[in-house]
């Protein structure tokens, strides 16, 4: 069983803004005689979430960097559920060598997560 994205203590996935985008990768071959064959590498749309995390605290902070190293980095895969939508995506992934971030102030720190669904 995959583990989940941890929430923040507020039950929120995310902080605003964040970003998300869906990338589509169509791979395009032409011929010699000028006609093309296109097919698509991915098999669905791969979507991509930078989570910017400015007010966390540092059991918050902690619990990030716990999952972050628990997942092996980009290695692992985890449920993610779309803080926009509610959409559950059950293979993801972090798309980042390293978990940006840290204390910032007394009881307060910051991270920037990268994730990225792995086909479903």
């Amino acid at each position: 069983m995959a583990m989940t994205f941890p929430a923040l203590r507020t039950s929120a996935i995310a902080q605003y803004p964040f970003q998300s985008r869906t990338t589509y990768s169509t791979e395009i071959l032409r011929f010699v005689d000028g006609s093309e064959q296109r097919y698509s590498n991915y098999g669905q749309p791969v979507r991509r979430w930078v989570i910017q995390l400015d007010r966390v605290d540092e059991g918050e902070l902690s619990a990030l960097r716990q999952f972050f190293r628990a997942q092996g980095g980009m290695a692992g895969r985890f449920a993610f559920t779309d803080p926009v939508t509610g959409t559950a995506y059950a293979n993801c992934s972090f798309d980042q060598q390293g978990l940006d971030g840290g204390v910032t102030d007394i009881n307060r720190g910051g991270a920037t997560l990268m994730i990225r669904t792995n086909g479903q």
